[in-house]
């Protein structure tokens, strides 16, 4: 094989876009890259979709964005360093935004910040169904499906990067009796409008960002009441009237649902909001990612490249527990980008040592006591990254920003969205909202900013 590198990248989300982003700004002649993207838009999760199921050819529908989602953290942790919310919007924004804010700005980067059209090495509608190494020519085989057309075709590849994110298979736990039950039960990954649940008696299965958030939007648009059922400890937030928490259910017997404390209740819905499963069924086994939500899964050095085969070509993005969110997939992207592209400062180090090093980063991820241990972790992932690339020293000190988040929310889960931060790229300070969250309705662009 000759010294053409060709790249492949499996989805056109906040990950795959990065990665994009980063050989476009490297501009290497040598480096051939080519994204296939199953939808027919980028920014996967941050699209919303009214289908749920499968989609309209057949294939499982991968967002689980719904109607009058706003951030759960502040953007001012978020920002990316080369284009701020103010450089997007040319004015203060506050710092807790709905979707469709959100992905404007996240697209305002993609197409103000690139050299070129990104959207031209992008193949749309096409699906991935394996991914195969072939050791004799240290390449791989990845087949493709274009879904319009039902064709299937081979390319090879000398790197292949996989940019699916792991919120697209739901982990769905099954409770004695569950069948009987008469009302509504789905997955939060299918949640759509919580304005469906108006007037009803729900319960959220979970206790985490998911859950808190289901009962939040239930009880904000009209649920008559909400309980949150957690399996190993509560949320212990000071909820509104109308929420509580419980234990995790026993038994349902229609609508009654029996919890482990002995009480019970009825419920006319029940959301499942009981996290996902780390699933890549495209990968040849030797080369799949198997692990359950962690902030450091094994076998991947600096996040990303698999050190379980594939020559050392093969490299997962996204596919950690996350506070940071995009400002970490852009540092992984750009380390990404440069590995393969040889221009990382530092000489590599052994397989051996890689192998080392990341066992003492999953080491120190099983020690973490609480949240914000794991926030100064994943800030000392990004910085990790950053010093091998030079990606901006300044993106891990949005640490700051999320120690406040929680102990916001810890203080009032209701008015934390209504909190105000500074950006650490242009000092700007967040405009206030023109409402309280809990009293806000209209999402949309216009009216927002």
């Amino acid at each position: 094989m000759d010294d053409k590198r060709k790249v492949c990248i499996i989805g056109a989300g906040p990950c795959g876009t990065s990665a994009l982003f980063h050989f476009d700004q490297i501009s290497d002649s040598s480096t051939e890259v080519v994204c296939y993207e199953k939808s027919d838009r980028w920014l996967g999760l941050w699209n919303l979709t009214w289908m749920t199921g499968t989609d309209e050819y057949g294939e499982p529908c991968h967002g689980g964005m719904y109607k009058h989602l706003w951030s759960n953290g502040p953007k001012e942790g978020l920002e990316y360093p080369d284009y701020t919310f103010t450089d997007h919007f040319g004015k203060s924004v506050p710092s807790f935004l709905p979707r469709p804010v959100i992905r404007d700005y996240l697209e305002g980067r993609l197409v103000m910040k690139s050299k070129s059209d990104l959207k031209q090495f992008i193949k749309w509608n096409t699906s991935v169904r394996y991914v195969r190494y072939n050791k004799q020519s240290d390449d791989f085989t990845v087949t493709t499906e274009d879904l319009k057309t039902g064709h299937t075709s081979d390319s090879n590849f000398t790197h292949v990067i996989v940019a699916v994110g792991i919120f697209n298979s739901p982990e769905k736990p099954y409770f004695d009796g569950i069948e009987t039950f008469p009302g509504r039960i789905i997955h939060s990954h299918d949640f759509r409008d919580a304005t469906q649940f108006k007037g009803q008696r729900v319960l959220v299965v979970g206790a985490k960002y998911s859950a808190e958030d289901m009962a939040l939007q239930c009880m904000k648009f009209g649920a008559k009441s909400i309980v949150t059922s957690y399996r190993s400890s509560p949320m212990n937030y000071k909820w509104p009237i109308g929420i509580e928490e419980r234990p995790l259910v026993k038994k349902i017997i229609g609508k009654v649902v029996h919890f482990l404390d002995g009480s019970s209740s009825e419920f006319d819905s029940i959301i499942l909001s009981t996290g996902y499963k780390y699933k890549f069924p495209f990968m040849e086994t030797s080369l799949r990612l198997t692990s359950s939500s962690t902030l450091y899964p094994a076998s991947l050095y600096k996040g990303s490249l698999w050190l379980q085969g594939g020559n050392r070509k093969l490299f997962y993005m996204g596919v950690q527990h996350q506070f940071f969110t995009f400002t970490m997939f852009d540092a992984e992207g750009l380390w990404i980008c440069r590995y393969i592209t040889d221009t990382l400062p530092n000489k590599l180090k052994s397989c051996e040592e890689m192998k080392k090093e990341a066992q003492k980063w999953v080491q120190r991820c099983n020690s973490l006591k609480d949240i914000h241990e794991q926030i100064d972790f994943q800030a000392d992932f990004i910085k990790d990254l950053s010093d091998e690339t030079e990606y901006s020293s300044d993106v891990p000190k949005a640490n700051t920003f999320f120690h406040k988040w929680d102990n916001d929310k810890r203080a009032n889960i209701v008015t934390y969205r209504d909190q105000q931060f500074k950006s650490l790229y242009s000092g700007t300070e967040s405009a206030p909202c023109s409402k309280p969250w809990f009293q806000n309705f209209d999402d949309t662009i216009g009216a927002f900013v």
